[in-house]
């Protein structure tokens, strides 16, 4: 009789179990088919929506990043150049010691970090995977494509150098006018747009 009762019990939580599932599951594609998620970017996710968000996010990235090996030694030369790349691809959405992102970047979900405070939290192969790889549904772009390994390790160096920088090194180290081959959203092969 004892083994009965444990039997019923187990079918009922497993079947409840199931039941919820189903429901959740129902509830998902619900929301899904019927635009019931406001993804307007004037409007903040839910609480629930940017935890889900930001742990996928961050364990995505650190557990694809943990065989990746940085550089032993990082140059004054390597940082110098990352700071070129940095000011010509990344300034305008992660701002700089001193230099606040672009108006536009602030209406982006989610916003971009400010990478002077974000960059201690991160290791160096984590920053260049994200800079290698980039980050659906962010804004966050992949140079890999179009940057060579050398380029990437040298944006990493400088990123990890941010939390400790003054404006006034910031604003010394590299130059995104002398930087080639980019284009930003007002100039298109060295010409603004009109």
């Amino acid at each position: 009789m004892m083994d009965d009762r444990k039997k019923g019990l187990a079918i009922a939580v497993g079947g409840g179990a199931v039941l919820l599932l189903v429901v959740l599951a129902l509830v998902g594609l619900a929301t899904v088919y019927t635009g019931a998620y406001n993804i307007a970017a004037t409007e903040e996710h839910t609480s629930l929506v940017r935890w889900a968000l930001d742990t996928t996010f961050r364990n995505s990235i650190k557990s694809r990043a943990a065989d990746i090996q940085p550089p032993r030694t990082v140059s004054p030369e390597m940082i110098a150049a990352g700071a070129n790349s940095y000011k010509q691809m990344c300034e305008h959405c992660h701002a700089g010691p001193g230099v606040k992102r672009a108006e536009w970047a602030s209406g982006m979900r989610p916003k971009p970090p400010h990478l002077k405070d974000a960059a201690a939290g991160w290791k160096a192969q984590e920053i260049y995977w994200l800079v290698k790889h980039g980050a659906r549904m962010t804004g966050m772009p992949a140079f890999g494509p179009t940057h060579d390994n050398q380029a990437l390790w040298s944006i990493v160096a400088f990123v990890k150098e941010l939390p400790a920088m003054t404006p006034e090194t910031y604003a010394a180290l590299g130059d995104a006018s002398s930087q080639s081959g980019h284009s930003t959203p007002a100039t298109q092969n060295g010409r603004t747009k009109r």
